[in-house]
């Protein structure tokens, strides 16, 4: 059964889209979504005139065992800096690369009437 898995992913994809929308609100380009390599695999990257963000959005209902952003280990964040590292190689870009988090939290998933956002910069 691969139920909660495709659940899953569908949730994560839904939560990347949010993100990606309250970006462009923000000013913010899109430069890649889910941009895959041998590496891992980046959110969102996104440019704003001085900064290339690479975004991990992190979905959660709620807090309960600890913020979404604390999803983000060390292992991970060595994952997301080869990625980008990869991603700058292929990608010439002048702008400033950074790090951020966006939380996302959604009580009742797709759901959720009004998710809840919260943005960090320079997360790592």
């Amino acid at each position: 059964m691969s139920g909660g898995g495709e659940q899953a992913r569908v949730l994560g994809r839904w939560g990347e889209a949010l993100v990606a929308a309250d970006l462009r609100k923000r000013g913010w380009a899109i430069a890649a979504v889910n941009f895959r390599c041998r590496m891992g695999e980046l959110d969102i990257v996104a440019q704003n005139g001085r900064y290339l963000a690479f975004v991990e959005v992190k979905l959660r209902k709620n807090d309960r065992f600890g913020t979404a952003c604390e999803a983000v280990t060390a292992s991970k964040q060595r994952k997301l800096r080869a990625a980008a590292e990869y991603y700058l190689m292929c990608h010439s870009t002048k702008l400033q690369p950074r790090f951020d988090v966006a939380e996302v939290y959604a009580p009742q998933g797709l759901h959720t009437a009004r998710p809840e956002i919260s943005y960090i910069e320079n997360a790592f």
